[in-house]
């Protein structure tokens, strides 16, 4: 049996939950769906500068876990900026 998955802190939600092309209409784009608890680990480690284990801590998770969470996210963000596809911020299993 797996072991149920820890609802992840984050501060709040995004204001912005998408972004896209410029210029390239909505029905043309590929969207990238980044979860709410993604997008709050590219704010605390990216945008703050925190260290992993603060971060981990802030979001009551594992080290670990949050390595993971970082590394999925940087990874859709960059596919989206450089193969042109919009980004989606919503989901995911997190509380405020």
């Amino acid at each position: 049996m797996v072991r149920p998955r820890r609802c992840r802190r984050v501060l709040s939600n995004p204001n912005i939950t998408y972004f896209k092309p410029r210029g390239i209409p909505l029905m043309e784009l590929e969207e990238v769906i980044l979860p709410v608890e993604e997008y709050e680990s590219v704010r605390l480690k990216d945008l703050e500068g925190l260290e992993q284990e603060e971060c981990a801590k802030k979001m009551n998770i594992s080290q670990p876990t949050f390595h993971r969470l970082i590394l999925s996210a940087r990874k859709k963000i960059a596919d989206a900026i450089i193969n042109g596809k919009a980004i989606k911020i919503e989901g995911g299993n997190y509380k405020i």
